[in-house]
């Protein structure tokens, strides 16, 4: 009988440790969120722990190879060679989009420079264009900021913003979304992108033009939302296949009623 309890006693741990013991890796962008979203599902669970750190997607992506998250986010889809190498680990991944993510140009708030096409952007972070008289600001040299290569956020900038070309030798790769937004407002010459959600008073959103020029788009919720803005993508969560019964409670929340509502108070676009 007594064997029969403490069986049954370490079943339920070790119940406890996989459903509610959840580690959370990766993008910064989705950091925000999901830290909030994760409190608040550890709120209405008691004795539920959500550890969610950030790194980039790439860090996430390889510590889900690893097996040292159990989901990865990620502000870009996996890559190639990414899903290559978790086939080969024998690793059988599912990706979930539990938001969308507005990307903003952000400068110095004493630029007079409000819009930018993104010809411009192009010109300005491959190094093209170097001092903002050019594109009809002031008479001072352009100081780019990006983040570092290992962010899904830098691949989607390349991939929508610069069409693929290189950003320019010796830009100034930060580590962290919150990295950017610091050197920005420290800096008057500086330019940088960052997720909606971490734009604050203390840099100034670009109006950006997919058009040549025609129109000028604010990066705001209800522009991205209605797709005016032009640079929108979706946010991903990654996780193995078997571990779907101890992650589902945590994803099933976010892309709940509730968990959405989270999602666009924190300054995403909800799925729904």
């Amino acid at each position: 009988m007594k064997k029969t309890i403490v069986l049954a006693a370490m079943a339920a741990c070790l119940f406890t440790t996989n459903v509610f013991a959840q580690k959370i890796k990766g993008s910064d962008t989705c950091l925000p969120v999901t830290q909030t979203e994760a409190e608040n599902f550890m709120n209405k669970n008691k004795g539920t722990k959500v550890t969610v750190t950030g790194g980039g997607s790439g860090v996430g992506i390889s510590a889900l190879m690893e097996g040292t998250t159990d989901i990865a986010m990620s502000s870009r889809k996996m890559k190639f060679d990414e899903k290559v190498r978790l086939q080969e680990a024998k690793k059988n991944t599912k990706e979930v989009v539990i938001a969308y993510d507005a990307l903003a140009i952000v400068v110095h708030p004493s630029n007079k420079v409000t819009n930018l096409t993104r010809e411009q952007l192009e010109g300005i972070f491959t190094g093209k264009i170097k001092n903002w008289k050019e594109v009809g600001g002031a008479d001072l040299k352009i100081v780019a900021y990006s983040r570092e290569t290992s962010s899904g956020t830098y691949e989607f900038f390349k991939e929508s913003v610069l069409k693929n070309k290189n950003y320019m030798n010796g830009i100034l790769s930060m580590p962290a979304t919150g990295a950017i937004i610091q050197s920005v407002s420290q800096t008057k010459g500086a330019i940088g992108y960052v997720g909606l959600a971490y734009v604050n008073k203390d840099v100034k959103p670009i109006h950006v033009s997919y058009d040549a020029g025609k129109s000028f788009v604010e990066p705001s919720f209800a522009n991205a939302k209605n797709k005016t803005y032009p640079i929108v993508r979706p946010l991903f969560y990654y996780y193995e296949v078997k571990n779907e019964g101890p992650v589902k409670p945590f994803i099933d929340y976010v892309l709940s009623a509730e968990g959405q509502e989270t999602v666009k108070k924190v300054g995403y676009i909800p799925v729904k």
